[in-house]
């Protein structure tokens, strides 16, 4: 089975992206499956009929432009909350990893887009933050993505209403 997709241009000229993808686990020419589309997207109910139907939660994309994203990271991109708690509910790792060098996070990819409500989520639910933003265990450094110095302003908040002084430990989660 073949999908169509028209992403629309300038102009009103829309061009059309062709797709091989005839199971759940096919790949387009990204590396996604369809769970990474829907997770993308934002499209809760596919990504729960996907993972009804056994898809991985933490499938991450085999594509050369990909480098290894997970949903949760396509998710996290979108500030797509609703599907980052569904994801997370099915196993997804919230401190996932992509390729290379960097190894962005959920976290690094919500910060990049400045998206306060997706950086909440990530530290309330448990994301990698250490307490120095220098600490060299979160590669990369602020400098790379300084939409982390939300997260930190998050992490302070919910440490404040839960009563936590900001200088005991750190949100991280063990995988």
């Amino acid at each position: 089975m073949t999908q169509d997709e028209f992403l629309g241009s300038n102009g009103g000229r829309r061009r059309r992206i062709r797709r091989s993808m005839s199971a759940g686990n096919d790949r387009d020419d990204r590396g996604w499956t369809m769970l990474h589309v829907g997770a993308r997207r934002g499209d809760l109910k596919e990504v729960k009929r996907l993972l009804n139907e056994g898809m991985d939660a933490n499938v991450a994309a085999l594509g050369p432009k990909s480098h290894g994203v997970t949903p949760l990271h396509l998710a996290a991109k979108g500030g797509h909350v609703k599907v980052m708690d569904e994801l997370l509910e099915r196993g997804a790792n919230i401190d996932a990893r992509t390729k290379g060098a960097c190894g962005w996070t959920p976290l690094h990819t919500a910060a990049k887009e400045r998206d306060r409500r997706a950086i909440r989520f990530l530290v309330e639910n448990g994301a990698f933050l250490p307490d120095n933003m220098e600490d060299t265990r979160f590669n990369p450094p602020v400098h790379y993505c300084p939409g982390l110095e939300w997260a930190y302003d998050e992490m302070k908040r919910v440490q404040q209403e839960s009563g936590t002084s900001s200088g005991e430990g750190s949100y991280s989660s063990e995988s």
